[in-house]
């Protein structure tokens, strides 16, 4: 019985509890992918690095207000700058629809006209980011590190294993579920989030009604950049921030938003959970965890690692793969357009 214990502790602390971190972090990056998707109808390509540029914002800022003596003890410094790097990061964003993407609306584009041009874009803002923080990895995490260690799990139960919950995990989870919820109020409750939903089931109907294109395209895009800065402040403060690592990160979300249903946000949502323990659950070695589990004379001698770690990001696009050639429509049935 000890032994079964220690085996899902084992599971828990390496398998589990990163991928419902993993998961909230891919979540909340493929909803920004799919709320630009279902209401302005093209896959924002630059949106990793909208990402990064939002999370070095928040880094340059949090740096800032440390060398003043600031802190937010237990919880990490840079929360109290995000709202700052949401701002700031929008300011850019709008700027950017401003001068590249509003010209396509006018003369009324095809799809694949502002995914070349989101590319584009993606390969500026990489160059910027660069240019500005760096290309080498940022640590910015203070305050408390554990919520639970290891150790004292261990020490408390009386097992081999041990348990650990690092605040940036918890912090994940429980900010990813109250955005999550707060835009489901606002697109299902508030005027303004019914006239996005309008816009999106229907164009021509929606501007017949009076809803305003403009500020249609406004809301998305501070809806979208605010998902993004915040997911990529999230998973810097539970890993480190390193620019590349960003645009790696775009495969994997573009998989949850399309896994769930391209412009469906609960899909995306959903997504990323999906994507994120397929990923780690994939690449994890299971050798410690079969040796609690078989007799002794059964032990297994290697790792039992389906895939290196190194190819996590593979995992994502088989999975990207398999969803378009089964369900091009994702689990919930996403815009076809």
């Amino acid at each position: 019985m000890l032994d079964l214990v220690n085996a899902l502790t084992l599971l828990a602390n390496f398998v589990l509890i990163p991928g419902i971190t993993y998961g909230s972090q891919l979540g909340l990056g493929a909803l920004g992918v799919t709320i630009v998707y279902g209401i302005l109808r093209f896959s924002n390509f630059a949106h990793g690095d909208t990402m990064a540029f939002g999370t070095m914002v928040t880094i340059l800022l949090t740096l800032w207000i440390q060398s003043l003596g600031i802190t937010f003890y237990p919880l990490p410094t840079a929360l109290l700058m995000v709202p700052f790097g949401v701002v700031i990061t929008t300011i850019l964003v709008l700027g950017i629809d401003k001068a590249v993407y509003a010209h396509f609306r006018q003369v009324n584009a095809p799809p694949v006209m502002f995914v070349i041009a989101s590319v584009g874009v993606m390969f500026v803002l990489q160059g910027l980011i660069r240019l500005i923080i760096g290309p080498d990895d940022q640590s910015f995490a203070d305050g408390a590190r554990f919520i639970l260690r290891a150790r004292e799990f261990k020490e408390y139960f009386g097992l081999s294993e041990g348990l650990s919950i690092k605040v940036t995990q918890l912090m994940s989870l429980v900010v990813t579920f109250l955005l999550v919820i707060s835009l489901f109020w606002f697109l299902h409750r508030t005027r303004t989030g019914k006239s996005l939903r309008a816009y999106s089931d229907n164009r021509d109907l929606a501007q017949l009604s009076g809803i305003n294109p403009d500020r249609v395209v406004l809301y998305t895009w501070i809806l979208a950049t605010a998902l993004a800065t915040i997911a990529g402040v999230l998973y810097g403060l539970d890993k480190s921030f390193k620019p590349s690592v960003y645009f790696q990160l775009l495969l994997p979300i573009f998989a949850a938003a399309i896994v769930g249903g391209l412009g469906n946000p609960l899909g995306a949502f959903v997504g990323g959970f999906v994507v994120a323990f397929s990923e780690i659950t994939i690449t994890y070695a299971y050798k410690r965890f079969f040796a609690y589990l078989l007799p002794e004379e059964l032990e297994p001698t290697t790792l039992l690692q389906l895939l290196g770690t190194e190819y996590k990001f593979a995992v994502s696009f088989l999975i990207l793969v398999i969803v378009l050639l089964i369900r091009p429509s994702g689990i919930f049935a996403g815009k076809s357009a």
